[in-house]
């Protein structure tokens, strides 16, 4: 898969008030979520040195290998006997459904795919309600 813009746009966040409200833009569909106080308070969080450090160890240019490292082969992905559930919001950013979980649930021999429509990345937070309805039954809770 190649590198998403969104993907790329958050692994590459550098430390700013107006670069996290991007950030947190690409999360999240529903606008209303994106409050000056939850940008300032992820914002400050960004700023932990440890935090900090650990974000640019983790996501350094190249970040396509990053990736290609994660990904598994399409054999891998067939192997896996397991029974997955894929959640997706239709209007993901960060993560397209139709770069991603469209393929997925193709090379998965046992999987599911729900799309949550007016949804983008934060799935379990947008649509709370709806996810729950989703995976607990998945889950058999």
């Amino acid at each position: 898969m190649a590198l998403p813009y969104g993907l790329n746009a958050v692994w590459g966040y550098t430390p700013g008030v107006e670069q996290m409200r991007e950030v947190i833009g690409l999360f999240a569909y529903n606008r209303s979520l994106i409050t000056d106080e939850l940008v300032e308070m992820r914002y400050q969080a960004s700023l932990n040195p440890p935090v900090r450090d650990s974000w640019d160890a983790m996501f350094p240019e190249p970040r396509q290998r990053w990736v290609d490292d994660l990904a598994l082969s399409g054999a891998e992905l067939n192997a896996i006997t397991a029974p997955v559930l894929l959640v997706h919001g239709r209007d993901d950013q960060v993560v397209p459904w139709r770069d991603s979980s469209a393929q997925l649930v193709d090379l998965l021999p046992d999987s599911r795919l729900h799309i949550l429509a007016g949804c983008g990345h934060w799935t379990m937070i947008e649509k709370t309600a709806d996810f729950l309805a989703v995976v607990e039954p998945f889950l058999g809770t």
